[in-house]
């Protein structure tokens, strides 16, 4: 990262230098309809703007957020999760900052947020843009509290200037703000969704306020309004989202009632339940008027067979639990166990596209492991790689990355990045197999239905994926709906259940001429690990009689010979000083079974000689189709040692009958959010 040079403003303050008081942190190109205010706006202060400027004010009510000119509802929507969990609120906005008025205050401040499996730091000054000497984009209801103000503008230099801000996800800036997941659901009848599955469809699920177990008082919740909406609706607003502060049941009259809260900061319902609504006449007045009561600046009521008719979408995040743990929306639970590996999709070698595609088996692969049976969380998350850019410049990492006690397995390295904001997402998926071990057969598995995946290929940065699994191995495939579509990802799992999350490992490289034969077509690759014994299965080369005791490693091959078609690797796993000369040979047998027999005089098939002092050994070979063993062995007999035997084998798969639907591909309308003046 860039070392940044401090600045002051003439009166001992910071200035950053990074996002300094000045049109480039306002506007990337000045599309969106705050450039016309462009000469308007000046940068103060909050000891400027009020007399008496504090972080959260004394009401924790006056501390919800308002929208100003710029469209970041979205944004705004993700903030009440924070005034819902005072972890996640110490997390974002680090306690014990110096204030205004205090000692040590130095016009600095620090926020946090979660971005591709690790906390962020963002430092800012708290020079804010206004227009009159009052804030012209987003606020706290107290005009004293500039926790909001100061957030945004934090968000703002994450995504590299506040007109990035305009157009968005809900979805996207729960996770930001809480390390957590958040999953959406769509309100309207867009057609069936469905994955021909060989005789399986599987259809979307629809949201259900009954649906969510036992978290509706914790888990935070958006509703947003896409198309141009009638009826009561007419005054929510195109493009626009809002927040669902609560809701309740009035089981005497059999209704089920929202609170909503509008970032405007204006009432904006005109159905049975506004104030005034002849909905309120079915209650007793008691009951009208301590509902009414709650409702604060720019909250109404909505009944919820109207909330589902006018809203388009909704997004509802997973809580985070006192303990720092996901828990479930669906049932209730704590997902304790969690795990996160990165990836990527690379064109020529692993971006294989979805299953309708042959290719489909060259994408990433990885183990899951479940050691009893449990709830399953999994989530796929693409890298945009203009965000990555604006953190290795504006970003420092915080080494408490675990404080949410969400580990960091992985880490992507070298990827490559872009200055641009605009890098479309890619449509993307998950797939899931259980396999009964390790040792299986990959063409086999993926000509079979999975027993779990997403409903589609979706065009969102995160896609999740909630079952139910039993304990056993296995098989996740996440992939591209494209083929040679190029991204990189984060694959992370949380479960009440133990687990592991790995990556399958590839075969070796090849390298020189072998290359192109290798890269051509595609390939299955299995790996098993086994020791030498002194006095047991140590026998040393064919030089010796005790050879055949030798471990041995049986595979298949069922592609005919158009050139190589298997390629084998032996590795020792020791120092490099401690080498022992290795090498194998492979010998045809008759038929598969637990004791391959072979005899003293048989001739190899093909063989990796001499034996040599290195950690590992390779040959890329032509077999015709049959059963064999690998023969593995030391030079000289009664040598001990640990290795891994990998076998990577061409293979001939059809394309598999499937027919994956194109989730619908996002419109302006599904993301961008709009001010109305």
């Amino acid at each position: 990262p860039r070392v940044a040079m401090e600045r002051d403003d003439g009166q001992g303050l910071f200035e950053d230098p990074d996002f300094p008081p000045l049109e480039s942190s306002l506007f990337s190109d000045y599309t969106t309809p705050i450039s016309k205010f462009c000469g308007d706006i000046v940068w103060m202060r909050p000891q400027a703007i009020c007399q008496s400027p504090k972080l959260f004010p004394e009401n924790p009510k006056d501390g919800h957020a308002k929208q100003g000119i710029l469209g970041d509802c979205w944004f705004l929507c993700a903030c009440s999760m924070l005034l819902k969990n005072k972890l996640l609120m110490d997390k974002v906005v680090p306690f014990g900052q110096p204030q205004w008025g205090e000692c040590g205050y130095t016009g600095r401040f620090r926020f946090s947020f979660w971005q591709f499996g690790c906390w962020i730091d963002v430092e800012i000054d708290d020079q804010l843009p206004c227009i009159g000497a009052r804030l012209c984009f987003s606020h706290c209801q107290s005009p004293s509290a500039f926790w909001v103000a100061l957030l945004e503008k934090a968000y703002a230099k994450l995504h590299g200037s506040y007109e990035k801000l305009w157009a968005g996800q809900v979805a996207e800036a729960l996770v930001d703000v809480s390390g957590g997941l958040a999953e959406r659901w769509s309100l309207k009848e867009v057609g069936k969704e469905l994955r021909q599955q060989g005789e399986d469809d599987i259809v979307q699920k629809k949201f259900s306020l009954s649906s969510l177990v036992g978290v509706g008082d914790r888990c935070v919740m958006s509703c947003s309004v896409h198309s141009s909406p009638g009826g009561g609706a007419g005054e929510l607003g195109q493009f626009h989202a809002f927040s669902v502060m609560e809701w309740v049941e009035l089981q005497s009259r059999g209704i089920r009632l929202l609170r909503i809260r509008n970032p405007w900061g204006r009432r904006c319902w005109g159905g049975i339940w506004s104030e005034g609504g002849e909905g309120w006449n079915q209650l007793e007045p008691g009951c009208t008027e301590e509902l009414l009561g709650r409702t604060e600046e720019g909250e109404f009521w909505i009944e919820e067979g109207e909330f589902l008719k006018e809203f388009d979408e909704v997004t509802v995040a997973y809580p985070i639990s006192e303990q720092g743990f996901l828990q479930s929306i669906h049932t209730g639970r704590e997902l304790v166990h969690s795990n996160q590996v990165c990836g990527s999709w690379v064109k020529g070698r692993s971006a294989g596209g979805c299953r309708n595609n042959s290719s489909f088996a060259t994408n990433p692969k990885f183990w899951l492991r479940i050691s009893e049976s449990g709830e399953i969380l999994l989530s796929l998350l693409q890298h945009q790689r203009w965000r990555l850019c604006a953190l290795s410049v504006r970003g420092t990492a915080r080494p408490d990355l675990c404080s949410l006690n969400f580990q960091r397995e992985g880490r992507e390295e070298n990827m490559p990045m872009d200055s641009s904001k605009q890098h479309h997402l890619q449509a993307i998926g998950l797939h899931l197999w259980k396999v009964e071990k390790k040792r299986f057969n990959l063409a086999k598995t993926l000509n079979t239905p999975p027993c779990a995946s997403t409903h589609c290929h979706a065009y969102d940065r995160e896609v999740t994926l909630h079952t139910q699994l039993s304990a056993g191995f296995y098989l996740l495939i996440p992939s591209t709906f494209l083929q040679e579509a190029e991204a990189g990802f984060l694959l992370r799992v949380f479960s009440n259940a133990p687990v592991t999350l790995s990556a399958l490992k590839a075969p070796p490289s090849p390298t020189g001429d072998l290359a192109a034969s290798v890269q051509e077509g595609e390939w299955e690759t299995s790996c098993s690990e086994g020791q030498w014994i002194p006095g047991a299965t140590a026998g040393g080369s064919r030089n010796f009689p005790s050879h055949l005791s030798n471990p041995r490693v049986p595979f298949t091959v069922n592609c005919e010979p158009r050139g190589a078609n298997v390629r084998i690797t032996l590795q020792q796993h020791c120092p490099a000083k401690d080498c022992q000369p290795i090498g194998f040979h492979v010998y045809q047998i008759s038929e598969e079974g637990r004791e391959p027999q072979i005899s003293q005089d048989q001739e190899p098939q093909a063989s990796c000689v001499p034996h040599r002092y290195t950690q590992e050994v390779s040959l890329l070979c032509s077999l015709a189709p049959g059963h064999y063993i690998i023969v593995p062995s030391t030079y000289q007999p009664d040598c001990q040692g640990c290795f891994s035997v990998t076998v990577a084998r061409k293979i001939d798969r059809k394309a598999v009958e499937s027919k994956e639907n194109l989730g619908r591909i996002i419109q302006e309308v599904s993301y961008i959010s709009v001010m109305r003046s």
